[in-house]
């Protein structure tokens, strides 16, 4: 699918686009609004989020109907968490990261450089104290947050030149969020952030030079590949990440219990859900990205890699020292947690990829 035609399908609408009633209530049914920082119909996030509500809407039987809006379609996609704590939504879908300027703690929950994949996260968010400490965050605001969705560990990015080393990147600016883009900016690139229907516009004009999103699945759909050839595998800043789901933590209380089981338990599935949609997906985005546009598959050279561990370290350290005790809550658990996760990671898993890529041929 060409970015064209999917944009055309998306049908993105700006901001404010009509004025919404309060959700409706009748009978004891009720209608909840859910806002999301995605495209209407974008593959593997935006599918998803709208099958997450199609799901709590059947499963209820309709006594929760859950109504999706699309990045900009009741609000602009960064302020979807905003119009959760106003009141404006009662449900949003997006990634923790996009709101670390309220809590540096957020990004933990979404991905961090070097840090956990997407399996390692969920055994600390679900076994490990991970929840707890997301929760203690978020009662700050009044919402409670589920992880909803996992990529994997992510693509690198799109840049318009070849990498050759650490100085190459000195002045590149470069779309990508959370943890990550504070890791580019100590590599040397001017970091911003923005949603995804905007950012290949920025990088047709020139006002990025790179952009990481998620990896091929969605970045196929973007047409990314039409601006910048060079794609930079694998992610060493997104080793896993999760997306989220957002709600009222208040009105979540006044549901009757089976119904927040239901949400949980829907949030927990699509979890694994998006991860096998991804999984079944990327590969075949990239060798269309690969055979029909003429994309190069890049690998980040060593001394960026090592760079940007560095960098990692560093920025952990500095969150672990915050004067703000809910980071440095947030960091200290990640960090222990990770030390627990990664032993089964690097000791079992990643010898048996290893084997199997070296002696296992079909």
């Amino acid at each position: 699918m060409d970015r064209r035609s999917f944009m055309k399908k998306a049908g993105l609408a700006g901001a404010g686009v009509a004025a919404l009633a309060a959700p409706a209530i009748a009978q004891g049914n009720q209608t909840w609004r859910m806002v999301t920082t995605w495209p209407k119909n974008f593959p593997g996030l935006g599918v998803g989020a709208q099958r997450l509500a199609d799901r709590i809407t059947a499963a209820s039987g309709g006594r929760l109907t859950i109504q999706v809006y699309a990045a900009g379609e009741l609000v602009p996609p960064l302020q979807s968490l905003d119009a959760v704590i106003d009141g404006s939504a009662e449900m949003s879908h997006g990634a923790a990261y996009y709101w670390q300027n309220k809590s540096a703690g957020l990004s933990f929950f979404t991905g961090v450089p070097y840090g956990m994949t997407s399996r390692e996260l969920t055994a600390w968010v679900r076994h490990l104290g991970g929840q707890e400490i997301w929760d203690e965050i978020y009662d700050q605001f009044g919402v409670q947050g589920f992880l909803s969705g996992d990529t994997g560990t992510q693509a690198g990015g799109w840049f318009r030149d070849e990498l050759t080393g650490v100085d190459s990147i000195k002045g590149i600016r470069f779309r990508t969020p959370g943890l990550g883009g504070r890791v580019w900016e100590k590599l040397g690139a001017t970091v911003t952030n923005m949603a995804a229907g905007e950012i290949f516009q920025a990088l047709q004009s020139g006002t990025l030079d790179a952009a990481e999103f998620v990896g091929p699945y969605n970045d196929l759909a973007l047409g990314f590949y039409q601006v910048a050839k060079n794609y930079y595998f694998p992610s060493f800043v997104e080793p896993g990440l999760a997306t989220e789901l957002v709600v009222n933590k208040a009105k979540y209380q006044e549901l009757p219990q089976d119904l927040q089981a239901l949400i949980k338990d829907v949030c927990q599935a699509e979890y694994d859900q998006v991860a096998s949609d991804f999984q079944a997906n990327d590969p075949r985005a990239l060798k269309t990205l690969i055979d029909e546009h003429g994309v190069k598959v890049q690998q980040f050279p060593d001394d960026i890699l090592e760079a940007g561990a560095k960098a990692s370290a560093e920025i952990l350290a500095e969150l672990r020292d915050s004067g703000d005790e809910l980071t440095k809550k947030t960091t200290e658990s990640f960090i222990s947690a990770l030390e627990i996760v990664r032993q089964k990671t690097e000791g079992t898993d990643s010898r048996f990829i290893a084997a199997r890529e070296k002696y296992f041929k079909l």
